[in-house]
């Protein structure tokens, strides 16, 4: 039976591996008024209140924590006999010196007020992420396995900054059957991410003298920002039927030599670049030596018309193509890339090289083993078949329920653009607010007009890949609860 009490004695009697250096290993800092023995009780009695020390965690012997912190023994067998008298600790013949189960209470949290609390959605409409729940965790694992018998010992060694050349040669093949992409190996670089692939391209054109880069109305904030860190000051370019409108390039200062664009499927509105629009971009970059940044986001996803290829075929040396695993497989596994130019690769690897960092080398075999085996195209048309479902009871319900929002841009991709009534997408995002719906206006996408510009229209941009299966139906529930009322 335990002893509510222990002499130092006691302690060391109870302590079978006192000569052996049992138990784990901990810090503690002594320091306070009251010596060292003092000290140290003061900082035992904390570790256990504070939870660092676990009810029921075996200390170390006291000859070993005294070797540890310098001290003499009979200091810390002291220090435990006392705490053992006030309950923090027990000891045990045969079992050592312990955190008490029953340990005083700790002192309670500080938390935010309810009213200031950051509430979780219950259902996340938000564009730009996949369904993570449909992961395919066993193919993936069998990929990785497979991958990881066939590695080469080099291979978890120095990193190349282009990438694993397994996942190199994997995504040359892939993007040339898929997209259209002219893409050899030695011209492929794996980011860890696409936004650091834009970093890098873009403080390369930076320091060739590029001051602007045309960049579409609505898009991403944080690619703005991007953009804007590398110091290029960003030319929006209007937006209509026929996607954006590049003929503002032309009349742009000295400094407006690149562009970034979202060619196949515009982010957010959906709408493709016309062809006449993609022959302009084109003959643009070539007559002016201007670089054009192409983001195929979400290329792999196409339901009611054939798959637009890729705008890099027109031109590989004057366009740099940029894809991404985080829509296709999951964000989290920090995969994405670049196919440059021969004439920017170069400065694009030497800024990669120094400091950025580099996406893990297990992930990338996993990738290559998982385009190489049929396994990626397995999983993006089930995907697509699944994305499209949602997609189609999307417009059905709004159809049904809701006929006077008009749905756009739902040929391909994981979102569709509901369009507003004047005025009222402030209020919308606030009843999703508090119906726990997470949604993203339209607004916010569009980047900073020049003076004199229209208002922007009221919309939302209602992402259908996110939730998982279950959670779709409740979560369309939300969205009809916070639309505006037709007239």
């Amino acid at each position: 039976m335990e002893k509510p009490w222990a002499t130092s004695e006691a302690v060391r009697a109870a302590d079978p591996d006192a000569g052996h250096g049992a138990g784990a290993d901990f810090h503690l800092e002594l320091s306070g008024p009251g010596g060292v023995r003092a000290s140290l009780i003061r900082a035992l009695r904390e570790a256990v209140r504070s939870g660092r020390l676990a009810p029921g965690s075996r200390l170390p012997s006291s000859r070993t924590l005294a070797a540890d912190l310098g001290l003499a023994r009979n200091t810390v067998a002291d220090a435990y006999g006392e705490l053992v008298a006030e309950g923090w600790l027990t000891a045990r013949q045969g079992s050592g010196t312990r955190v008490a189960r029953r340990t005083a209470a700790r002192a309670p949290e500080r938390r935010t007020p309810p009213e200031r609390a950051l509430r979780r959605p219950a259902y996340d409409l938000r564009p730009g992420t996949a369904d993570v729940s449909a992961f395919p965790r066993a193919a993936w694992l069998a990929a990785a396995r497979r991958a990881m018998a066939a590695a080469p010992h080099e291979a978890f060694g120095r990193v190349d900054e282009r990438g694993r050349p397994e996942l190199r040669a994997a995504l040359a093949g892939y993007l040339a059957r898929a997209r259209g992409v002219h893409a050899d190996p030695e011209r492929i670089v794996v980011c860890a991410g696409f936004t650091q692939g834009l970093g890098l391209v873009s403080r390369v054109l930076r320091e060739r003298g590029v001051r602007e880069m045309g960049v579409e109305e609505y898009g991403l904030w944080f690619h703005r920002e991007a953009l804007e860190r590398a110091g290029l000051r960003c030319l929006p370019m209007p937006l209509d039927r026929e996607g954006a409108d590049v003929s503002v390039l032309e009349g742009g200062k000295a400094g407006a030599r690149s562009v970034l664009i979202t060619p196949a499927h515009q982010f957010p509105t959906g709408v493709p670049l016309h062809p006449a629009r993609r022959a302009a971009v084109v003959d643009w970059a070539a007559r002016t030596g201007g670089t054009v940044l192409e983001d195929d986001y979400d290329g792999e996803f196409r339901y009611d018309r054939q798959p637009v290829g890729c705008l890099q075929g027109l031109a590989p040396e004057r366009i740099v193509y940029f894809g991404t695993a985080s829509k296709s497989l999951a964000p989290g596994l920090r995969l994405a890339w670049m196919v440059l130019p021969e004439h920017l690769a170069g400065e694009v690897l030497a800024h990669k090289r120094a400091g950025e960092w580099s996406s893990g080398v297990l992930e990338q075999l996993t990738l290559a083993e998982f385009l190489a085996s049929g396994a990626y195209d397995r999983h993006v048309r089930a995907m697509r078949l699944r994305y499209r479902r949602r997609r189609d009871r999307l417009v059905e319900v709004l159809a049904e329920r809701a006929p006077h929002i008009k749905v756009t841009g739902i040929a391909a991709g994981l979102h569709a653009v509901l369009e507003l009534p004047p005025g009222t997408e402030h209020t919308t995002l606030q009843a999703a607010a508090w119906e726990g719906l997470a949604l993203e206006g339209l607004t916010r996408l569009r980047a900073t007009p020049p003076a004199g510009s229209a208002p922007a229209p009221a919309g939302l941009i209602v992402g259908y890949g996110t939730p998982p299966d279950h959670a779709f139906p409740g979560a369309l529930e939300a969205l009809l609860r916070v639309l505006p009322p037709g007239e």
